[in-house]
C-alpha cells in the first residue's frame, strides 16, 4: 500500500507544481494590482505626461503578462514527461508570441495616450498641435506594429529575409495597381507637414464647392462637416492640388459698407463722415491698428456715397455680426442726429406748364 501511494504520487507530482505556479501568479498578480495602485496615487500629485501614460498604458497588458508567464509555467510542468511532450512542445514559442503582442498592446496604448492628452492644456502650458500629434501617432503604432508582426513571424520560424524580398517585388507591382491611394498617402504627408489646415478649422476652397469644418485627416480621405452637418469626404490628393482658405486663421474680421444720404443732406455730409469716423477710432471693439477708413466716395444715381473700411479685433462669426451690428445701429444715429436721412432709390419727374392754347 505504501509502494502504492508512493507511485500515485510520484506520477501526479505535476499537480503540485501545476498549484503552486497558479498560487505563485495569482499572489503576484495581486502585488502588482496594489503596487499600480499606489503608484498611481503618487503620480496624479505631478502634472507629468509620460510617467501617467507609462501607468495607463501598463496596466492591462501587464495583469495578462503575469497570468500568460504563468500558465506557460504551469504548462510546463504539466508536459513535463515524456509521454506528454508532444502536446505541450510549443508552450516556450507561444510564450514567446504572447510577450512581443503584449509589449505591442502596451507601446500602443503609450502612444494612444500621449497623443490624446498632449493637444490638452492639462500637462502644459503650450498644448502641441492635434494635427501633428495625430500624424506622429499613426505613424508610430504602424512602426510598432509592423516591427512586432516581423519578430512574431521570425519567432515563428518564418524566415524574414524572404519576406522583406517579397514585400520588395510586391511593392513595386501594388505601386502600379494602387496609384491613387498612394498619391492620397502622399497627400495625407503634405498635409501633415505643411499644416495647411487642422482638426477643427473652418475651410474652404474658391476651386471647388468645400466648406466645412475639419473633423479628422486620415491616411486617404479628410472628413469634413459641411455647415448643414453632412459629411463630406474629400481624397488628400485633391486637397494637394486645389487651393484651400482657412479662416479659422484670420487675425481680424473686416466691416466694408455703403452707405448712402439724400442729396438734400449735402451740407451735413461732411460732419457726418466725421463724427463716422470718431466713433469708429473709438470703439473698443475695433482694432485701430489695422486700417480704418471712412470717406466721401461717389455721387450716386439718388445718394451721396460714403464707405466704412474697418477691422474687428474679434474673429470669432457671431461676435463679429453683434459688432457690425453695433457700429450699422451708431452710424444710423449719427445720421439722423444731424438731420439727414439715408437714402434709397428715388426718382425725381419735372412736368413743364403747358403752353397757352391762343383763343379762337
Amino acid at each position: 500500500m505504501p509502494e502504492l501511494l508512493t507511485s500515485y504520487l510520484g506520477d501526479h507530482a505535476w499537480a503540485g507544481h501545476v498549484f503552486a505556479v497558479v498560487l505563485a501568479t495569482a499572489i503576484v498578480h495581486w502585488l502588482a494590482r496594489h503596487f499600480l495602485h499606489r503608484l498611481s496615487g503618487q503620480l496624479e500629485k505631478t502634472r507629468n505626461l509620460y510617467d501617467d501614460a507609462l501607468l495607463e498604458a501598463a496596466r492591462k497588458p501587464l495583469a495578462w503578462g503575469i497570468w500568460v508567464i504563468g500558465i506557460s509555467w504551469a504548462a510546463e510542468a504539466t508536459g513535463g514527461d515524456a509521454a506528454q511532450a508532444e502536446i505541450f512542445e510549443y508552450v516556450g514559442e507561444t510564450r514567446q508570441v504572447c510577450i512581443i503582442a503584449l509589449l505591442t498592446w502596451f507601446a500602443v496604448r503609450f502612444v494612444r495616450f500621449v497623443e490624446e492628452h498632449i493637444t490638452e492644456g492639462t500637462y502644459g502650458e503650450s498644448p502641441a498641435d492635434p494635427t501633428t500629434a495625430n500624424a506622429i501617432g499613426k505613424l508610430v503604432r504602424a512602426s510598432v506594429i509592423i516591427t512586432a508582426s516581423l519578430m512574431i513571424m521570425q519567432t515563428l520560424g518564418f524566415s524574414i529575409t524572404g519576406v522583406l524580398a517579397f514585400g520588395g517585388v510586391g511593392g513595386i507591382a501594388v505601386g502600379f495597381a494602387a496609384r491613387d491611394l498612394l498619391a492620397n498617402f502622399f497627400g495625407a504627408l503634405i498635409i501633415f507637414l505643411d499644416r495647411p489646415f487642422s482638426v477643427g478649422d473652418w475651410i474652404r476652397s474658391p476651386d471647388r464647392t468645400i466648406e466645412g469644418t475639419v473633423e479628422e485627416i486620415g491616411w486617404r480621405l479628410t472628413r469634413i462637416r459641411t455647415f448643414d452637418a453632412r459629411p463630406l469626404y474629400v481624397p488628400n490628393a485633391a486637397l494637394t492640388s486645389i487651393a484651400v482658405e482657412n479662416p479659422s486663421r484670420m487675425t481680424n474680421r473686416r466691416i466694408k459698407e455703403t452707405i448712402g444720404i439724400r442729396y438734400q443732406d449735402v451740407g451735413v455730409l461732411e460732419d457726418v463722415v466725421g463724427d463716422v469716423k470718431k466713433m469708429l477710432a473709438s470703439h473698443e471693439s475695433i482694432d485701430h491698428d489695422m486700417t480704418l477708413m471712412v470717406n466721401f466716395n461717389e455721387f450716386g444715381a439718388s445718394s451721396l456715397d460714403f464707405f466704412i473700411y474697418a477691422f474687428t479685433r474679434t474673429t470669432v462669426w457671431a461676435e463679429y455680426h453683434e459688432i457690425k451690428q453695433d457700429v450699422l445701429l451708431k452710424i444710423a444715429g449719427i445720421i439722423e442726429a444731424h438731420g439727414a436721412e439715408v437714402a434709397f432709390p428715388t426718382r425725381t419727374v419735372l412736368l413743364e406748364e403747358p403752353e397757352a392754347v391762343p383763343a379762337t
